[in-house]
């Protein structure tokens, strides 16, 4: 007997407001034409004042649990993936579990970033293959609109991203022809400043201080093409490590759902993979990158969509800050 882990429910919340490239042309030197050639995003969705990133994780959990038809007192562990917390600490998964009314359940929280559902699920699958639960809820979600510079001098990461949550509820299945197949991590933390949020840190006395808000350390700052060029590297590697893992070829592949970083970095990663592009599950032209919830988000998406259909070959690949990046094969 082969204990295998399945996703039996997805979900995703998307907050109601929509911010066109139209809008951020008010704010600062940019344009849609400049954005949409360097990003593919149109628009993207911001939280309201007072919406945490806790608030839309929950809501999207409410959507998996329906879909995977159970009582939400069935969820047994909560794993939450986010770079963007309501708080300092605690982190958003203690909040889900109180949202949701549960017992006193585990609730983990994974900072992986842009690749945090990659290893929030590469986490999960090794508690339902081992038995530790029968029930968990994996949501990932970001609130980043509230930390954004929008100022001329930091448009090019105030364009790209949005706020958003996806959700999944992993499940047992004996000896089942769906299941997670694997899943691959990497990190080189080399990179760190290439792609992180200095302030506020432990590292200064006081935590914080009037200083991070004036020189702007306390906003994200990115090296774009450093990223870009070790993104269109990394992510292929991922999934070609994990293929050879499963023993397939790129035409096995039904679907390729990457992190929604740059729509130009997902066709480049296609390009080097030689996946057809039709296959390529894109949807940042109207969410922007929502970082950790980009990729159940879309999954989601696909499955209301009908695109995903049983027994097809789904592969997920992230890259981000850290570096991290990663990879998960899945048959449906």
């Amino acid at each position: 007997m082969s204990i295998k882990t399945v996703i039996s429910g997805t979900g995703h919340f998307i907050p109601p407001k929509i911010v066109t490239n139209f809008d951020l042309e008010k704010l600062f030197n940019t344009s849609d034409k400049w954005i949409q050639q360097r990003t593919g995003i149109k628009e993207r969705h911001y939280a309201e004042p007072g919406t945490g990133t806790s608030d839309l994780a929950y809501q999207a959990s409410l959507k998996a649990i329906k879909s995977a038809e159970i009582d939400k007192t069935e969820i047994e562990f909560i794993i939450a993936a986010t770079l963007s917390p309501d708080h300092y600490f605690p982190g958003i998964g203690v909040q889900v579990q109180a949202k949701l009314g549960l017992s006193n359940i585990g609730a983990l929280d994974i900072r992986n970033q842009c690749s945090g559902f990659i290893y929030a699920l590469s986490v999960a699958d090794q508690y339902i293959k081992t038995g530790t639960y029968k029930k968990i809820l994996l949501v990932a979600a970001e609130v980043q609109s509230s930390n954004l510079d929008y100022s001329d001098k930091g448009r090019d990461m105030a364009v790209l991203f949005g706020d958003g949550g996806g959700a999944v509820i992993l499940e047992p299945g004996i000896d089942s022809d769906r299941s997670i197949l694997s899943t691959h991590l990497f990190s080189d933390g080399n990179n760190v400043k290439k792609l992180w949020m200095e302030t506020p840190s432990s590292k200064e006395k006081p935590t914080f201080s009037y200083d991070m808000i004036d020189s702007k350390r306390c906003y994200p700052k990115m090296n774009g093409r450093y990223v870009f060029i070790n993104a269109v590297e990394k992510m292929p590697e991922a999934v070609w490590a994990a293929l050879k893992h499963n023993n397939l070829t790129i035409d096995d592949v039904d679907h390729l759902i990457p992190h929604q970083a740059n729509d130009r970095i997902s066709l480049m990663v296609a390009k080097k993979l030689g996946i057809p592009v039709p296959k390529v599950i894109r949807n940042i032209s109207r969410f922007g990158n929502t970082t950790a919830a980009s990729i159940p988000i879309a999954l989601d998406e696909a499955l209301l969509e009908g695109r995903i259909k049983k027994g097809d070959i789904i592969v997920l690949t992230a890259f981000g800050s850290g570096f991290t990046w990663g990879s998960a094969v899945i048959r449906w």
